[in-house]
């Protein structure tokens, strides 16, 4: 017997065996699994109401909340795909992926109606814009919002058994760098696999308790909300990332997993409040979309008494590949540990990770060779929205070209060493940008870093690293080169060391490497310079 793979099977699940367990908690709002479910039985009714057609990209401009988390089971229960919007675009950007995805509904936080109001009339295929709260006021948008809608309709559900498993549930449009953002298509079978292992690889417990601190609108929310409905646990909703909130809900609701990129650790970390609040219940952080460190692993294990370690994947894979849990046959001393649960680590079940050389031949996995990372699995995308040609090169042979140069040891974990786009070659010699930041990230003046290539007559670019320092702590640019070299070959250290206020970062707080490359490669440019 096959029954097509969607995640629409997690949430009945969830609604028939734990129906009076609190699912979600939002916005000072709690759900059980009955009323989730009735909530998105009512939205799929009022899509199809509202005349959704099967396949109709369905869009939501929003930070996180329980109607962005129903839309992931309400948009595919309609038989539309589901199109979360970053909400840190620009009206230019907002237009063009709205525009290449041909959306016909724009779901609406009140906070981002005069936004929307800017560029409404460039968005032609957009029929319907929905407020998602509070009283509606202008006349673009429907009469009703999100809720009054819902009660008009009555619910829809349909039936498993006439889905398509490799049909498009979400897109998902990746940051442009050179060109255009690209739309990422997953499939109701990439969702659905990639939930399964992502709770083998986690070993997520039945009816955990789960904080989305990263943003629904990010690469499938990391699978949170697929694999925690699927066991019954409650979602957490925090609508940005603020740390007492964060602390705050980990103490009144019992939270056990939440993830983070590096800078959210690291602010959470060095929170002054953190300590004042009772935290004892978290079991598990994972750090992911940036590289992590050895230092950053062993802060918040200490500071927050629960295991810490890194993942990693991207948009085009639904998005875990692989995790850095720590492997207990290796016996691992706590030093040797931190540095390895600060790696890329080991695949997934379901997932393979190899290194590819310049002609695409596999490379051998001994830790010293470096090759672009490639990927094949379950959760791999099954394609670039209307673009063919992209997908076809992206995954060229089978493999997913994923763009990070990496290694990968004896055991199975894997190194990122660095993006294609990042390795500086000073002199005839590649440098890492990452292995430089991690080894600086280990003074304790230093919060935040980035490395970046800046111009040099001799060697035709060196490391200039962009430093952040801690509240209170000072360091001058002569100690930190000094230190850098006390654990680096002298050729890889920065030459330079600017301290600035802050580092620009996209939306989920990762560091905008590109636009600090684009801001140094010319001479009257520079970052804010901390006094």
């Amino acid at each position: 017997m096959n029954i097509p793979l969607t995640p629409l099977r997690f949430l009945r699940h969830a609604e028939r065996q734990y129906a009076g367990r609190t699912a979600v908690v939002s916005r000072g709002e709690r759900f059980t699994y009955r009323q989730f479910g009735e909530r998105v039985g009512r939205l799929a009714g009022a899509l199809r109401k509202g005349g959704v057609q099967p396949g109709e990209r369905v869009a939501f401009l929003g930070t996180n909340s329980h109607r962005l988390l129903e839309a992931y089971y309400g948009v595919l229960e309609a038989g539309a795909i589901l199109l979360p919007l970053n909400i840190r675009l620009s009206s230019s950007e907002l237009a063009f992926v709205l525009n290449d995805s041909g959306a016909s509904i724009l779901f609406i936080d009140p906070q981002f109606l005069p936004l929307v109001s800017s560029f409404r009339n460039q968005i032609p295929s957009v029929r319907l814009f929905c407020q998602l709260d509070g009283e509606v006021e202008s006349d673009w948008l429907m009469p009703q919002n999100y809720d009054e809608w819902l009660g008009t309709a009555s619910s829809y559900r349909m039936a498993i058994t006439s889905i398509d498993e490799d049909e498009v549930a979400e897109i998902f449009y990746t940051s442009g760098t050179s060109a255009q953002p690209k739309g990422v298509m997953l499939t109701h079978r990439n969702i659905y696999l990639h939930a399964l292992q992502t709770c083998l690889a986690f070993n997520v417990e039945n009816g955990s308790v789960e904080l989305h601190t990263i943003p629904l609108f990010h690469a499938n929310g990391w699978g949170i909300a697929h694999f925690l409905t699927m066991l019954g646990g409650k979602h957490v909703m925090v609508e940005s990332f603020d740390p007492e909130a964060i602390f705050r809900f980990i103490e009144a609701e019992g939270v056990n997993q939440f993830n983070a990129v590096p800078f959210m650790a690291t602010v959470l970390v060095n929170h002054p409040k953190r300590s004042d609040y009772d935290l004892s219940s978290l079991r598990r952080i994972v750090i992911g979309g940036a590289a992590s460190s050895p230092t950053l692993i062993r802060e918040v294990e200490e500071a927050f008494a629960c295991t810490c370690f890194s993942g990693y994947g991207l948009t085009e894979t639904s998005p875990a590949l692989s995790c850095a849990s720590a492997k207990p046959e290796l016996g691992w001393t706590d030093q040797e540990r931190y540095i390895g649960q600060a790696m890329t680590g080991y695949a997934f079940p379901g997932v393979e990770l190899h290194l590819a050389g310049p002609n695409d031949e596999l490379l051998p996995e001994d830790g010293k060779a470096v090759g672009e990372l490639i990927a094949r699995g379950d959760g791999v995308m099954k394609g670039y929205w209307k673009q063919p040609e992209l997908t076809a090169e992206a995954l060229r042979g089978g493999w997913l070209r994923t763009g990070d140069m990496a290694a990968i040891d004896e055991n199975g974990y894997v190194l990122i060493v660095d993006r294609k786009k990042d390795i500086i070659v000073s002199g005839g010699e590649n440098i890492s940008s990452l292995e430089v930041e991690k080894a600086l990230l280990a003074h304790p003046a230093v919060l935040e870093i980035a490395v970046i290539p800046v111009t040099d007559e001799r060697w035709g670019e060196v490391p200039k690293a962009l430093v952040v320092l801690k509240q209170g702590a000072s360091a001058t640019e002569t100690e930190l080169i000094d230190f850098s070299r006390s654990c680096l070959t002298h050729y890889k250290c920065p030459k330079t060391v600017q301290f600035v206020e802050a580092l620009p970062k996209t939306g989920t707080g990762k560091v905008l490497k590109k636009n600090l490359r684009a801001q140094y490669a010319r001479k009257d440019s520079a970052l804010p310079v901390r006094a």
